[in-house]
């Protein structure tokens, strides 16, 4: 099932009856808003050719005319959009490689199965595998982080890669039929987290790294569904996490859905759980604390409720309040148990960007995927230690969560989720902070939290001190009984997205902002985008976007004002200052893709991306075979992939 499925189905829709104003209900009197309205959605897409290889260095079109930025820090040519095809294509001058696909072996010693064109392989042999529907990416540098000179390592270190969610028909060489026991492992062994060692010839004088994995590996690692994991902080043993199978509520299995991430300064990786609730066999009787978290009669996307009773909310209720996590893994030790970080609170998850305060402490900014929700940070309590994953092994079970508040004026605010302030009480429904945390959607909506369109993943910049999120889309805004624009704003529904940014009234852990529209995707000016997800701030300050536009949420024929056909990677110098007009298209996904988690190496010299649920190009011939127009091999199954983009004269990526 495509992520474009998930992403537009219910109940992301409508879960949120709160009062609390939306974003879109903000900009009309926001100072900024003029600016930003006065371009709208315009037409674009002149510019359309043909199919070309599964993995091109230069489009098969002419280049759009250059628009340097103004500092003149961004010099490829940027790409014309195409209408379809299974390439990938990325400007002349630069290649892109595969790395890893789902069904390569992880590289742990031993048995390192690879995937059987008929995707016959067992459950045992899916765990030792990459897992389905690569998403978001950490990099990690080897030696590792009490290793001096370590952070600057650019050629050996280790991938930390997410695995959202399967797709059966795919998975299995009969798709749903029979649904028994043995698929059902091979689902749960196919979603998590990959770790895989990568390393790169050191590069001869205008050449770039040549990127290989490093099979077998002692640090390979496949944390999946079953995965045993602890639960730490104060939901930890709270009687909403306790289950038959777990009395103590401190010990749950696997993690899924793992959309975007983050690195902390200490070394370790966070995966976060997105949309889980699509998993659990709803029970007969829903209370408002189930429907609030999206549960809906008949809502489930899976069947693994027959096979796996924990599954199955009629049996085991509290099962559901175990997921919704930030987890913390220790890529460095494959021995280490990933830990559930219940201080950051409860949501969709779709990220958690970390970054140093002036006085040590660690920031953390996390978007929850579904329309009309919210943006959340941590702030921990003790500054990070030197020493590694073991000397910060409890720093993010002590500090405050906060949700934004997006004020019209142009100002923001850090509301905290402490049990106790405001109405957080136990009056009010909250007996503890397990309670606040469990249930942060209703926390938030009682402290009038900002409604954001699906805020994705965040991004810092450490030098500026601008914070980013992206909002992808909301194509119910507007609709009957939900929130919509006033007469004067065009963006109910709001198809395309946008982009906002912050910036705190001193560090990153002040309690106030300022805050404006970075870019509206549907501009006229500029590269044409919609859809804005993954962020990444390079190592130079360069913002990275990557997209993931549904062309199921607007008109889908060539020349409707809203139709974009593929997804990309943009890049923008922010020094540009704001506006759709300073974002550049950089690379072009083949058909169907969603482009995510891109990574760059601390030199700059090498970009980590992935590419997630691949279609089948629609001009392909498939008479003879389903998947002749098929990514990243015609003919065969589409498999997510990461791949690895370098300079051919082994130079920073996008100078």
């Amino acid at each position: 099932m495509p992520k474009a499925r998930f992403a537009e189905l219910p109940p992301p829709d409508d879960c949120n009856p709160s009062g609390n104003p939306s974003l879109w209900d903000l900009l009309d009197s926001a100072p900024n808003r003029r600016h930003w309205l006065r371009q709208g959605a315009a037409a674009w897409l002149t510019a359309w050719a043909g199919a070309s290889p599964a993995v091109a260095a230069a489009p098969p079109t002419p280049p759009a005319p250059p628009a340097p930025s103004a500092s003149g820090r961004l010099g490829f040519q940027p790409l014309a959009m195409t209408a379809g095809g299974a390439a990938l294509q990325v400007p002349t001058g630069y290649t892109a490689r595969l790395l890893y696909r789902w069904g390569d072996p992880v590289g742990m010693p031993g048995h390192m199965p690879e995937l059987p064109p008929d995707a016959s392989h067992s459950a045992a042999d899916q765990a030792r595998m990459a897992g389905m529907h690569h998403d978001g990416m950490g990099w990690f540098p080897l030696p590792g982080p009490e290793a001096p000179g370590a952070a600057a390592n650019s050629r050996h270190g280790l991938l930390a890669v997410n695995h959202e969610y399967t797709d059966e028909n795919l998975l299995h060489p009969d798709g749903m039929t029979g649904w028994n026991a043995a698929k059902t492992a091979k689902s749960l062994a196919a979603l998590g987290v990959s770790i895989i060692e990568v390393q790169a010839e050191e590069p001869g004088a205008g050449q770039p790294p040549r990127w290989a994995l490093q099979r077998p590996s002692r640090y390979a690692r496949r944390i999946t569904a079953g995965t045993p994991m602890r639960i730490a902080g104060p939901a930890a043993g709270h009687r909403m996490m306790r289950t038959e199978a777990d009395p103590q509520g401190r010990r749950v299995l696997g993690t899924f859905n793992n959309c975007a991430c983050g690195v902390t300064p200490w070394g370790t990786y966070l995966t976060c759980e997105e949309n889980f609730h699509g998993y659990f066999e709803p029970p007969e009787q829903l209370s408002d604390h189930h429907r609030r978290w999206g549960l809906r009669p008949g809502g489930r996307w899976h069947r693994w409720h027959e096979f796996e009773e924990r599954f199955d909310l009629r049996r085991h209720p509290n099962e559901f309040n175990r997921f919704g996590w930030v987890v913390e893994i220790d890529p460095y030790d494959p021995t280490s148990t990933p830990v559930k970080r219940s201080a950051l609170g409860r949501a969709t998850h779709e990220g958690a960007t970390c970054a140093l305060l002036r006085d040590g402490r660690v920031a953390v900014f996390m978007g929850e995927d579904a329309r009309f929700e919210y943006l959340y940070r941590f702030v921990s309590r003790d500054r990070v230690r030197p020493g590694g994953a073991a000397a910060n092994r409890d720093l993010l079970d002590h500090g405050t969560l906060s949700v934004a508040r997006f004020d019209a004026e142009g100002q923001g605010r850090w509301l905290p989720l402490r049990h106790g302030h405001g109405p957080l009480t136990r009056a009010q429904g909250f007996a503890d902070q397990g309670e606040v945390v469990i249930k942060a959607r209703q926390a938030s909506d009682a402290l009038g939290a900002t409604k954001l369109d699906r805020p994705e993943w965040t991004a810092v910049d450490a030098a500026s001190g601008w914070v980013y999120v992206s909002l992808t889309n909301n194509s119910a805004r507007g609709k009957a009984e939900l929130p919509g624009a006033d007469a004067a704003n065009p963006r109910a529904p709001n198809p395309m997205g946008h982009i906002l940014r912050w910036k705190h009234h001193g560090d990153l852990g002040s309690e106030t902002f300022d805050w404006e529209v970075f870019a509206l995707g549907g501009e006229a000016e500029g590269d044409a985008f919609g859809g804005p997800d993954g962020l990444m701030i390079d190592p130079r300050g360069l913002l990275w976007v990557a997209t993931d536009h549904s062309p199921t949420a607007v008109p889908a024929q060539p020349g409707d004002r809203l139709w974009l056909p593929r997804n990309q990677l943009l890049a923008c110098d922010p020094a540009a200052g704001p506006g759709a007009a300073a974002l550049r298209r950089f690379l072009i996904a083949p058909h169907g893709c969603e482009v995510t988690g891109p990574v760059m190496t601390p030199d700059c010299r090498t970009l980590f991306l992935n590419l997630q649920h691949p279609g089948v190009d629609p001009a392909a011939d498939a008479s003879r075979n389903p998947w002749a127009g098929a990514w990243p091999q015609p003919g065969q199954r589409p498999r997510s992939a990461t791949v690895v983009i370098t300079k051919d004269d082994g130079g920073p990526i996008g100078n």
